[in-house]
């Protein structure tokens, strides 16, 4: 049975790659920062029931910022691959904390590859990138060799945990990726993140919960794919006989406005109605268009997507309403057992 470690596991990507894991039939474990509040949610679906949870998933409490901590686990697990997906993860939040988004992002990234490299383990490593990295570049579309222009503290961070990979592969021999994954959605994507942003609030103001939706620069074009197929080319990058780094993207560019409309449209409503512009979600640099080419992927790895821009749009469409119904089937059904007892 192989051991996976993955940081970040109770975000998206994790989530759904500890589920892709458990089916290939790993021992998996995974990295949670302490919090006063429960934060396993997309991860609970994973256990059938609460009280027996699959013993090959186990959570261990760590933080990127604290190098003691990750050592100990690499240590204490000894794994045979670490997908490294933990980071602060949202571009408009780096330019309010540059400093802590450098320092976990960037910075923990050479704490994980560290750690690994100090352990003398055979681990195989795969660092999440991101297409933010090519910023304003005037390659169109984007490769694994077209030049870096980040335009963000977040992009920056990024740029460097992607080189410190290289280096690490290249000086002390660790069989280290890098995946350049373009925009990938899904219905746990975070609720701040501009695409689950549009789908929660179409589906909030359909049941009349919600009047406006507030949004920034609708004109940013970005390459927009599913999320478990994302995680499904991270794991063939692992399991590839020789490292490399690969961009991971559809080949297609839509607009934040495309985004919007195909959302509204898909409920029957007109997003004029609803949406206004908002300035304080504009970024103070801003990337116009990203688009990748995954040409390298298809041949070498035999990955490709199949989820496109419209399809995308409406699953996570329906199921932001679905989860809203159920939310609020949920109350019902509460208030009436509550009226019942009085």
């Amino acid at each position: 049975m192989k051991k996976a470690l993955i940081t970040g596991i109770t975000g998206q990507d994790g989530s759904y790659l500890a589920e892709l894991l458990l089916s290939k039939g790993y021992e998996v474990h995974g990295t949670k920062r302490r919090s006063s509040s429960f934060n396993t949610g997309r991860i609970d679906s994973i256990f059938a029931d609460p009280h027996d949870r699959d013993a090959r998933l186990c959570l261990h409490f760590a933080d990127l910022a604290d190098s003691n901590s990750l050592a100990k686990l690499i240590r204490q697990i000894q794994p045979d691959e670490v997908y490294h997906l933990g980071a602060q993860s949202h571009v408009r939040v780096s330019f309010d904390i540059p400093e802590y988004t450098g320092d976990v992002t960037a910075l923990g990234t050479v704490r994980m590859l560290e750690a690994i490299r100090d352990s003398g383990l055979n681990t195989r490593f795969y660092n999440a990138a991101s297409s933010e990295m090519f910023g304003n570049t005037t390659d169109v579309p984007q490769r694994e060799t077209t030049p870096f222009c980040p335009r963000s503290p977040y992009a920056c961070a990024k740029v460097y945990g992607y080189w410190m990979t290289v280096n690490y592969r290249d000086g002390y021999g660790l069989f280290a990726c890098n995946g350049i994954l373009f925009n990938h959605e899904s219905p746990r994507r975070g609720e701040t993140f501009v695409s689950r942003k549009i789908t929660r609030a179409v589906a909030r103001i359909l049941r009349k919960l919600q009047d406006k939706l507030y949004l920034g620069n609708l004109d940013a074009r970005r390459d927009w794919g599913h999320a478990p197929e994302y995680v499904e080319a991270m794991w063939r990058m692992i399991q590839h006989p020789e490292p490399g780094d690969y961009v991971i993207a559809t080949g297609e560019t839509h607009t934040v406005h495309e985004f919007m409309e195909c959302a509204f449209e898909h409920v029957g409503l007109d997003w004029r109605s609803y949406v206004e512009i908002d300035a304080r979600y504009f970024r103070p640099t801003e990337v116009d268009v990203l688009v990748g080419d995954a040409g390298k992927a298809r041949q070498k790895l035999g990955w490709e997507p199949s989820v496109r821009f419209r399809e995308l749009v409406h699953l996570m469409v329906d199921a932001d309403i679905k989860m809203l119904d159920d939310q609020l089937s949920g109350k019902w059904q509460r208030s009436m057992a509550a009226h019942a007892r009085e």
